[in-house]
């Protein structure tokens, strides 16, 4: 059960623009598997689909549980508390990269070259294009 927690309140067309990031680091620190909310990793020491750690939570300064980072919107306002507090340069002028980086590799995690690969991967798949759902009709699988 997920605390009742006070969400950051923040303007969809402010935050709009990371849609492809969240999806991306989702991804990557998930594997694509089913059910991201339940993805441990580092010996138990991240959670969720967004791999959050409890240090990374409680730096953010989200007011909740470490254990609310299991539910996706959650650690979205986690992840964009801790942008904004240590690279809020870099969520004003929509550096993916940088807000990448600092996600995997803590607040100075855009300098550090082991961040790198990591933004190889979120990279790749910020800039793929989304594949084409199909529905099924009577004259067969149509894109929708």
């Amino acid at each position: 059960m997920i605390p009742l927690v006070l969400y950051i309140v923040v303007a969809s067309n402010e935050i709009g623009f990371l849609v492809p990031i969240f999806e991306a680091i989702r991804s990557v620190e998930t594997g694509g598997t089913t059910q991201p909310r339940d993805a441990v990793g580092d010996c138990g020491r991240s959670i969720g689909p967004y791999q959050i750690s409890r240090a990374y939570w409680a730096d953010s300064g989200v007011r909740g549980a470490w254990m609310g980072c299991k539910d996706r919107k959650y650690a979205e306002a986690v992840m964009v508390a801790y942008w904004k507090k240590h690279c809020p340069e870099a969520l004003r002028q929509r550096d993916l990269e940088t807000l990448a980086r600092v996600h995997n590799g803590g607040p100075r995690g855009h300098r550090k070259a082991a961040t790198l690969p990591y933004w190889k991967k979120i990279q790749v798949r910020v800039t793929q294009k989304p594949k084409t759902r199909l529905a099924h009709s009577r004259a067969g699988w149509i894109p929708c």
